[in-house]
């Protein structure tokens, strides 16, 4: 399973895989693939710069990456406080409401939510590219597609190749003008914030918009045979994110979240704006349903909605509200339902892309 792309990275398998969690993340790239650390929900600096530290020691000769939220547009001088501002009292009511409906238990005293993502925040997405490029890491992509240009001109310098996602050919477009070096066609049914075309569809669009940069599938793969029709469709390699999480090696600290993810169907997902404020799909809850009913108030933008519903997801998960309590995931978690470590994900996925090119071979009268 080799590509122009893998080869260049020098990773076995052309498996890009994106988790929050550093130990998925290095068992990832000692697997053969390439694992992206995700950035969003480090705070401070010294944070990332601990769990990199693990990553680095763990991950052996193997390459990986980081994947930060950083907008295009340079914002100057907007702080945190400035945005807790801008939130309506009536969304605050809402929460406070949709939580003592399902009797919610308040956070300890002086216990922070452990869920406050500040990292869309520019100054705080710039301090973690401060400490990442301290480190080996031989990607930097950006979850709200192409980086400030001085950011990518940075990793440049550091030989750092810069990948960005797009939901259509027009913004993978963008992206290539920007001097991206890879492009990311996230489908619609990929887990977090997405677009409105599907995979199939998607995938060869950008890969015909973008020619010759390389482009990563993602949406909708968790096996090898999804893996086979991706390259198929011109794509360099595949990006998966939602198949890590019920991995032995993920740490959900949610045994009941566990649960939920491995009886959910293809079907128990839902695109909804209530995690983040932007089209983000989830697991479908009580919690999406209160906030997609036109009864209520209605979504904040990004990034007030996730700064107001904070706190509220942190109780939620760590009292285990099981009607309220879900998570960002595509819908490829119809095939989840079993944990395995993260080597036996990639013994199947490599069976299965074999087994589908001996299928094709032998239509093809090979």
């Amino acid at each position: 399973m080799q590509t122009e792309l893998s080869k260049k990275l020098g990773i076995e398998h052309p498996v890009f895989g994106f988790t929050p969690f550093p130990a998925v993340a290095a068992a990832i790239s000692r697997a053969g693939g390439f694992g992206v650390l995700g950035a969003v929900r480090y705070t401070a600096p010294d944070e990332l710069k601990r769990d990199l530290d693990w990553l680095d020691a763990h991950v052996g000769d193997h390459p990986y990456g980081l994947d930060v939220v950083m907008p295009a547009k340079k914002v100057d001088g907007v702080t945190e406080a400035d945005v807790e501002a801008m939130i309506p009292q009536e969304h605050r009511r809402f929460v406070q409401e949709t939580l003592a409906e399902h009797g919610v238990p308040e956070l300890d005293d002086g216990e922070a939510s452990g869920w406050r993502i500040t990292g869309w925040m520019e100054q705080v997405a710039r301090g973690q590219l401060d400490v990442a490029l301290d480190y080996p890491i031989k990607l930097l992509a950006n979850a709200l597609g192409s980086p400030p240009a001085d950011v990518v001109a940075r990793a440049h310098d550091h030989d750092v190749l810069v990948a960005a996602l797009a939901g259509s050919a027009r913004h993978a477009r963008k992206h290539a003008d920007a001097g991206i070096d890879i492009v990311v066609a996230q489908g619609y049914e990929a887990g977090g914030h997405t677009g409105e075309i599907a995979s199939m569809v998607l995938t060869p669009e950008v890969v015909d918009a973008v020619d010759p940069l390389p482009v990563l599938a993602a949406g909708g793969i968790g096996s090898g045979r999804q893996v086979a029709a991706a390259l198929a469709l011109g794509a360099q390699g595949v990006w998966l994110g939602s198949v890590w999480l019920t991995t032995t090696e993920a740490d959900l600290h949610s045994p009941a979240l566990t649960r939920k993810l491995l009886a959910a169907g293809s079907g128990d997902t839902v695109r909804s704006r209530a995690l983040t404020g932007k089209p983000a799909r989830q697991l479908r809850t009580r919690w999406t349903d209160a906030w997609d009913d036109p009864a209520g108030p209605g979504t904040l933008p990004m990034p007030l909605q996730g700064l107001l519903v904070a706190e509220a997801v942190s109780r939620i998960q760590k009292h285990e509200v099981e009607p309220l309590l879900g998570t960002p995931v595509g819908q490829i978690v119809g095939r989840m339902n079993a944990e395995r470590s993260v080597q036996e994900v990639f013994d199947e996925l490599t069976r299965g892309f074999e087994q589908a090119i001996d299928r094709i071979n032998r239509i093809a009268g090979r």
